[in-house]
């Protein structure tokens, strides 16, 4: 296997939902892309980077739900969150891309992005090659694939032996999850994504839901074992809170095991957790829906062979979210260190818990 020894670092992010956009919107800081009109690369954060992006498709909700359910196409609603969170400016395309409808027989409720979508999928015949088109068009810096081009839904067992079928319904769910899985059981994934695999530098997992934005992507035949097989660095970002209806009660340990059951076998090396106390009114308000922070139960983790890497990861605002600069910032690091270490080189500037 041939891998990376110079030239930007190649990370590979995988999940879904909102929280691998907060990761991608940092990472594209460290990408080169031409400035219009000149031909030269723009100013970015040192060092530079390749990033790839490896998104769930088992959305049912919401706008991607009806046209997946009408039109017969891929969900389209994560992978247009990537997109514009991958795009050169953040401005009017990418405003237009995230407009959504609030009137109109048959458009209410829609994203112009997800119609876009739809609408180059139709043209196409390809929801892959209709992804690569419309992050041309935003001028993404990076590269994105859904997880498998099958239409496929994710079916979760709960503790009390019931089984309920589709993101929707598993995330109102109050029963714990025992396993998740895929319908049709096997899937195949895109060359593309076993290739980004095996050549990047850093496999990174989340932040996100962790049952239904990240596992559905390690459940598609072969991502897996390209994950084991690969000499890259494999990290997993965990989650600030409790997710309802999915992980109430998850430790980081919990989150980890969970994966790895899943995959059959140990995927990840590296944790990286938030080590800033959420206090306050925030926390409050999560509180009073029962949620809180997850704990990082360190003796477990290093229990499991994991380093932990540990930073502050909040960002500021009102609700409770990771930073986009600060996230991105220790993905590009470890990159560096799984590069270094590839060279012979010895050493780390990431403090380990």
């Amino acid at each position: 296997m041939s891998f990376p020894t110079h030239g930007p670092l190649r990370i590979v992010t995988i999940g879904g939902g909102s929280g691998l956009s907060v990761l991608l919107r940092g990472l594209k800081e460290y990408v080169p892309h031409p400035t219009p009109g000149s031909g030269e690369p723009s100013s970015v954060r040192l060092p530079h980077i390749e990033v790839t992006a490896i998104v769930t498709v088992t959305d049912d909700g919401g706008s991607s739900g009806i046209l997946r359910r009408e039109m017969d196409v891929l969900p389209p609603g994560d992978i247009r969150n990537c997109m514009v969170a991958l795009s050169e400016d953040e401005a009017l395309l990418s405003k237009l891309f995230q407009f959504r409808f609030e009137a109109g027989k048959g458009l209410k409720g829609h994203s112009f992005g997800n119609l876009f979508l739809t609408a180059l999928t139709q043209l196409t015949g390809d929801f892959a090659k209709a992804v690569a088109l419309s992050s041309e068009v935003l001028a993404s810096r990076g590269r994105i694939f859904p997880s498998t081009a099958s239409d496929v839904t994710v079916e979760a067992i709960l503790e009390d032996g019931k089984i309920i079928a589709g993101e929707t319904k598993i995330s109102k769910s109050k029963i714990r999850i025992s396993e998740i899985r895929l319908n049709p059981r096997r899937v195949k994934p895109l060359r593309e994504t076993l290739d980004a695999i095996s050549h990047a530098d850093l496999v990174c997992f989340g932040p996100g839901s962790l049952f239904t934005s990240v596992i559905p992507n390690v459940l598609v035949d072969g991502v897996a074992d390209a994950i084991r097989k690969s000499p890259a660095r494999k990290a997993y970002f965990v989650n600030l809170m409790w997710q309802p209806g999915e992980t109430q009660g998850f430790s980081a340990a919990d989150h980890i095991e969970a994966l790895h059951k899943h995959s059959g076998a140990p995927l990840v090396d590296t944790l990286v957790i938030n080590t800033r106390p959420i206090t306050g009114s925030r926390r409050r308000r999560y509180a009073a829906q029962d949620l809180q922070p997850v704990q990082n139960d360190y003796s477990r983790l290093h229990q499991l062979g994991l380093r932990v890497v540990g930073r502050n990861l909040l960002a500021r605002g009102e609700r409770i979210r990771h930073s986009s600069q600060a996230t991105a910032a220790v993905a590009v690091e470890l990159a560096q260190e799984a590069r270094a270490s590839r060279l012979g080189a010895r050493g780390s500037s990431l403090p380990s818990y």
